[in-house]
């Protein structure tokens, strides 16, 4: 099998054609329909362990590499904590894996990490709450089905942890899938501009919502998302010394740069501000930084470098956090050809097409260096807030999977391919019942992967013990 099937004859010219913009979208969707001959629907069904290219441990412990050694360990623990915890730390398996896997070659810009946990409310530029997908690291051009895939999969891995019985999560796929197909066939029809305004806010979300207690989950979660803002977050984050105000110090999940590294980072703030437009990097030369400190963040990305700026307006009252992530090459890159692949920053990356994907976006996203590092900066506790997949009950699973398989088919529509993809998934029928087939057999993997890492974590191979605190080095 071949990730990039190739299309034959007169689908094979219609399909370069695409990159003209007078084919009509009926054309597209034609030739979408026409690669089910290249690619069946029902092979999207098909997942045996015989099919895996590497060991999980091995691709756990590559990306290891790079990560700052003292945090490695609280990597493996969160990721050693469930199935369902295991695969959200595993998007560089998964590319591995799903780049094995029959696909239509349709590459819209991909989120790359699509699971169930990766979508959330935060604050849109006019402080209204949306939810949305919510973290990019690994967005890069891609195969549509390679989100799907991992998407599906976390649904049904979050469903079995949660007690849900295998019909149940069988329940929930199908509905993300057809919601998938639906939504997308919707945004194909729909002008090119009108794609790019569809939103989710709160509201939508409840009445897309069929079960009570799906709207109670909402409810909770949104009430929290809007009390995380950066004043709420002083009394959490922030300490008085000698009548300044510090960042506190809780190691290993928050630690101080010396001043060294410190000095970098306010210096690449200046970086940042040239990224962001003219109006915004007016305002926040507004501000100025009062602390800096690193913050352990996320599952997949623990290890990684990122900081945490309390900076101050003129009033004390006046308060904003910026973080600074680390941004790596995309875990898709390496199964994509051609240009598609290469980016010269790679903060740069993940900024723009988190801008291509969501609807609105936080208006301070940019992007900056430090000691040779790529970096994207973003607001912190901006009205962020979750829906926990794994603890919802099955009626709630199913309404929550719907969802999302609603924002990603919004997302994917927002880039490029929606006709073509639209004309292959037809009314997704055919492509809920694969992927329910590849959903469970993926989700066996899933598990046996964890186990393999529990296994390594038992033998010495890996190590989940944290150190009480990180060394008074500099994480630079």
């Amino acid at each position: 099998m071949t990730s990039h099937p190739v299309l034959a004859g007169s689908d094979r010219e219609a399909f370069g054609s695409m990159q003209r913009a007078s084919t009509p979208r009926s054309e597209r969707y034609r030739i979408g329909k026409g690669l089910r001959k290249v690619t069946p629907r029902s092979s999207l069904a098909g997942w045996t362990p015989a099919l895996r290219a590497a060991d999980p441990v091995d691709v756990v412990e590559a990306q290891n590499a790079g990560r700052v050694p003292e945090l490695v360990p609280l990597r493996i623990q969160r990721m050693s904590a469930s199935p369902h915890a295991f695969l959200r730390g595993a998007a560089a398996l998964h590319a591995a894996d799903f780049s094995l896997l029959p696909e239509t070659g349709v590459h819209p810009v991909i989120c790359g990490d699509a699971h169930l946990g990766n979508f959330g409310f935060y604050a849109s530029p006019e402080r209204e709450l949306v939810f949305d997908l919510n973290d990019f690291d690994e967005a890069h051009p891609g195969a549509w089905e390679w989100d799907l895939r991992r998407l599906v999969s976390s649904a049904w891995v979050a469903g079995r942890d949660s007690g849900a019985s295998e019909e149940q999560c069988g329940e929930a796929v199908t509905r993300c899938v057809r919601s998938y197909a639906e939504h997308l066939r919707h945004l194909a029809d729909e002008p090119l501009l009108a794609r790019s305004f569809d939103i989710m806010d709160v509201d939508t979300l409840r009445s897309d919502a069929d079960h009570k207690t799906s709207r109670r989950v909402i409810d909770k979660a949104a009430e929290r998302a809007r009390r995380r803002t950066s004043d709420r977050a002083l009394p959490r984050f922030v300490t008085e010394e000698g009548g300044a105000r510090r960042i506190v110090t809780e190691p290993p999940l928050i630690a101080h740069p010396d001043e060294v590294h410190t000095a970098r980072i306010l210096a690449a703030l200046d970086e940042y501000l040239a990224t962001l437009p003219p109006h915004w990097s007016r305002i926040l030369g507004g501000y100025h930084a009062v602390d800096v400190a690193h913050k352990v963040v996320g599952v997949g990305s623990v290890g990684l470098r990122a900081y945490l700026v309390l900076c101050e307006g003129s009033n004390p009252d006046d308060v904003l956090f910026l973080q600074l992530k680390q941004a790596r090459r995309s875990v898709v890159a390496p199964y994509v050809h051609g240009g598609e692949a290469w980016h010269a920053h790679q903060g740069q990356r993940v900024v723009e097409y988190q801008q291509a994907l969501q609807t609105v976006s936080d208006p301070l996203l940019g992007w900056t260096t430090i000691n040779g590092r790529q970096y994207y900066v973003r607001q912190f506790r901006d009205m962020k807030g979750a829906i926990v997949p794994d603890r919802l009950d099955a009626p709630a699973l199913a309404d929550y999977a719907d969802v999302c398989g609603k924002l990603l088919a919004k997302g994917h529509a927002r880039t490029s391919g929606a006709s073509m993809i639209a004309g292959y998934l037809g009314k997704g029928g055919k492509v809920a019942e694969a992927l329910c087939a590849f959903a469970r057999a993926y989700a066996d993997q899933t598990e046996a992967d964890h186990d393999a890492l529990l296994r390594a974590i038992r033998v010495g191979r890996l190590s989940d013990r944290t150190p009480e605190q990180v060394p008074g080095r500099a994480i630079g």
